[in-house]
């Protein structure tokens, strides 16, 4: 059974993507570059919007979308999309979160392992003349402790990762965490204060929300080790970039690598100037498996809600 809905897909995306939806008889526009004054003037002519990161669908373009069914977001977060206006319009709103699981997991232990070893500070000094043998002493993960905020996909395989370290888990979230997966990475429930007092490592994989606006602010990097590293791979908004550079600079804290910003791009960030940071431009599910894992998500979400399934 084919469909004759007309789907607009706004950002790059794996051409998978296509075939499916083309194989189920939907038609494609695909204009990766379309700009957010070109989306208000289309929108209306669409049963399906599919975007990535680049796209913002806000209001305007929804109070416009007269035909649309689903508005897809080819990654995790929905923090893009206006889901109160969809949702005032029965618009059903989807993700793929399953397509960036590992992909981000694995970015983060490639973070820690860079912050442990003081590999990207190596580099810059090779570059530039230098040969810092000797100040270059780092710590392994091993017996380290690893403190996850949000127990979701994400969080789950990072723990899985983590504990094939040999490294010790501590979790939080808002919402119950399986004990399944507790007793497997031998986890430690704790509150969030307990965790980054306790931590070495913090990794962030929570969304942002007016609750988690800054989460991680001055007053609660005031109590981590100084020692202690952050990880951020989930919004920039999470963390207080500025408590984050005050406490860096001062020796305060131990190191962060960042993979996300409150402002993005985030060229000329003043974080730059540290050595303890380590920065990476929003890459986290940039890995061609990722991409085209949640494009086949996509997809198969999409065909399973035109087909009543879903």
């Amino acid at each position: 059974m084919g469909f004759d809905d007309s789907v607009l897909i706004c950002d790059e995306v794996d051409s998978i993507l296509i075939k499916i939806l083309e194989d189920n008889g939907l038609k494609i526009s695909y204009e990766p570059k379309i700009s957010p004054q070109e989306i208000v003037e289309k929108i209306s002519n669409y049963n399906i919007v599919i975007v990535r990161s680049r796209t913002t669908i806000t209001k305007e373009m929804i109070d416009k979308a007269e035909k649309c069914k689903i508005i897809a977001r080819v990654g995790v977060g929905l923090d893009n999309v206006d889901q109160e206006a969809a949702k005032a319009k029965n618009i059903r709103v989807i993700n793929a979160v399953e397509g960036a699981m590992n992909a981000v997991a694995e970015l983060v232990l490639g973070l820690m392992l860079s912050l442990a070893r003081q590999t990207a500070r190596g580099d810059r000094a090779i570059r530039n003349g230098q040969w810092l043998k000797s100040e270059l002493k780092g710590t392994e993960l091993k017996g380290k402790y690893l403190g996850i905020i949000g127990i979701g996909n994400i969080g789950k395989r990072l723990g899985r990762l983590a504990r094939a370290l040999n490294m010790n888990i501590i979790g939080y979230d808002v919402i119950p965490i399986d004990e399944e997966f507790s007793k497997e990475v031998g986890l430690m429930k704790a509150d969030l204060d307990t965790l980054l007092q306790s931590s070495d490592y913090v990794s962030i994989h929570v969304p942002l929300l007016d609750s988690t606006y800054h989460l991680i602010d001055a007053k609660k990097i005031s109590t981590m080790k100084k020692t202690a590293k952050i990880i951020n791979t989930s919004r920039g908004g999470v963390v207080d970039e500025d408590a984050l550079y005050d406490a860096l600079k001062d020796g305060r804290l131990g190191g962060a690598a960042l993979d996300v910003f409150e402002k993005e791009p985030a060229i000329g960030t003043k974080l730059a100037e540290l050595d303890n940071v380590i920065l990476t431009p929003h890459i986290g599910a940039q890995t061609k498996e990722a991409q085209s894992l949640a494009a086949n998500v996509i997809a198969e979400k999409i065909i399973q809600i035109l087909r009543g399934v879903i």
